[in-house]
């Protein structure tokens, strides 16, 4: 009666068994089983980030899908670290969002005063607004303007008007060591740059803005003086030459140069060989307002123009009528220098600009509410971010990886986000208004041609941020911020990682 009955308890006995032999077997199929790809890429990445110079740096690395935000790697993601000159990507994309691309600076000459014959009774105002790429030859052209309207004679003085900026010359965090290069140059709203077609060097429109530009060419015999020649020139500055020339295989070195702190006394020591390419450097000037007054009141003096008056700062009046002006190349064609080159002074301009604009008041402080009032916006948590300046200059700035890459996320939805997109630098290409800072770098990979991202360099302070696309044409965005490393740049660290990006594919 009971004989095909089956007993529970050997029910149970056999489902245990039958799922002990189940989970032997998944397990013995997930430990044979391949890992993925994405896995692997993420093995990959922690490995390159084993580099034993990382030991005591502190590195954040966030990688994201560019078409839906889904979060690919990450690396201490939400570590807040200082990106150097990826602060950029922050400032310069508050700049297109809030003054737009179409965004022009005015410089211009005004004057109360009225003409009588070729007499202007009354001052000049040289008034600036920010534009960070005035040159030489535009303050002649100004002055050319004022010649052909007959004006020979000035009963007045020439005042620089600057005021557009607050006079704060330097940002807050910039150390002494970098107040002499150009990419600490004094911020002001009337400046000058070293006119780019008339270097030797190259031809590139650079507009280092607030610097002069130094060429020190050997002389015909060892032993001999080295000649300086700088751009523009000026007597607004004093140099002092001890280069000399040397035999034509002994060292070529700047063994010192720099300019005294508060003044405009330039000095270089070391030496040259005969015969060899000259030696160039950009030196940032002390009160640049100054040097751009100083050349418009030389050129009126080439173009026939006497001046009564003094030079001297101060505020155009409202009522001043305008004698000539000139308009800036828009927002959207200054980016390429300023990204590509990765410009300081550009960063600054753009930043006090924004102040100025918003609340009426072209400062750091008023500028920086402005860039974070956009990225609050945009969605980035401005709750763990630090912000200093607009360059990355200072070593106080901060913001996480994943931060970046979600703030690289949310502007592929803007209008001027092919500006923004196209300004980045391109590895490998050795143009530098397309390759920009990563001219160099890379050539050869997969990502040559493919990563468009923005450098960041300062001392113990490295980044990488932007994007590119895997072997199956699917785009990533990347950030690597690598701070408090000791030796060696990490900058290869940055490169492998991208690499391997650029290498990715899901198949």
């Amino acid at each position: 009666m009971f004989k095909n009955q089956v007993s529970p308890r050997w029910v149970l006995v056999s489902l245990l068994l039958g799922g002990v032999v189940s989970f032997q077997i998944q397990q013995t199929v997930d430990s044979e089983s391949e890992p993925t790809a994405k896995q692997e890429l993420e093995a990959d990445l922690h490995e390159i980030l084993n580099d034993p110079r990382l030991e005591s740096a502190v590195s954040s690395v966030h990688v994201r899908s560019a078409e839906s935000g889904e979060e690919i790697y990450d690396y201490q993601g939400q570590t807040s670290l200082g990106p150097a000159s990826g602060q950029k990507i922050l400032s310069g994309t508050a700049a297109l969002d809030v003054l737009g691309p179409e965004y022009t600076f005015n410089t211009g000459v005004y004057t109360e005063g009225h003409q009588v014959g070729s007499i202007l009774r009354g001052d000049l105002y040289l008034k600036g607004e920010g534009d960070p790429t005035m040159l030489p030859s535009d303050y002649e052209d100004f002055a050319k303007e004022l010649a052909d309207q007959n004006i020979k004679l000035v009963q007045g003085d020439i005042i620089a008007d600057d005021t557009f900026f607050d006079d704060t010359r330097l940002s807050l965090d910039l150390s002494w060591y970098n107040q002499r290069r150009h990419t600490g140059a004094q911020v002001s709203a009337l400046s000058v740059a070293p006119d780019a077609s008339l270097l030797s060097s190259d031809a590139l429109d650079r507009y280092n803005t607030g610097s002069v530009y130094i060429e020190i060419h050997p002389g015909d015999h060892p032993g001999d003086q080295a000649e300086i020649e700088v751009t523009p020139d000026s007597d607004y500055f004093t140099i002092h030459n001890e280069v000399e020339t040397v035999q034509a295989d002994d060292t070529r070195s700047l063994t010192d140069w720099g300019r005294e702190h508060g003044s405009n006394e330039i000095f270089f020591e070391g030496t040259i060989p005969v015969g060899d390419n000259p030696l160039t450097q950009y030196v940032a000037i002390w009160e640049p307002t100054e040097l751009a007054q100083q050349i418009f009141y030389d050129a009126l003096e080439e173009h026939g123009i006497l001046v009564t008056g003094d030079a001297v700062t101060g505020i155009t009046p409202d009522n001043a009528n305008a004698l000539v002006e000139r308009e800036s190349m828009p927002l959207e064609e200054l980016y390429f220098p300023f990204m590509k080159l990765s410009q300081n002074n550009h960063a600054e301009h753009l930043t006090k600009t924004l102040g100025r604009e918003v609340h009426d008041e072209g400062s750091w402080d008023e500028g920086l509410e402005v860039v974070e009032n956009y990225l609050d916006e945009a969605g980035v948590d401005t709750d763990i971010l630090q912000l200093r300046d607009g360059s990355g200059m200072s070593h106080l700035n901060m913001i996480p990886a994943q931060e970046m890459t979600h703030l690289l996320h949310h502007v592929q939805e803007e209008d001027w986000y092919e500006v923004f997109y196209e300004s980045l630098p391109l590895v490998g290409e050795d143009d530098e208004m397309i390759g920009g800072t990563l001219n160099t770098r890379m050539q050869g990979t997969e990502a040559e041609g493919n990563v468009r991202a923005k450098t960041g360099t300062t001392t113990s302070k490295s980044s990488l941020s932007g994007y590119v696309t895997t072997q199956d044409d699917e785009e990533f965005i990347f950030s690597v911020i690598i701070n408090n490393f000791t030796g060696h740049s990490p900058k290869d660290i940055e490169d492998d990682i991208a690499i391997r990006l650029a290498e990715f594919s899901r198949d």
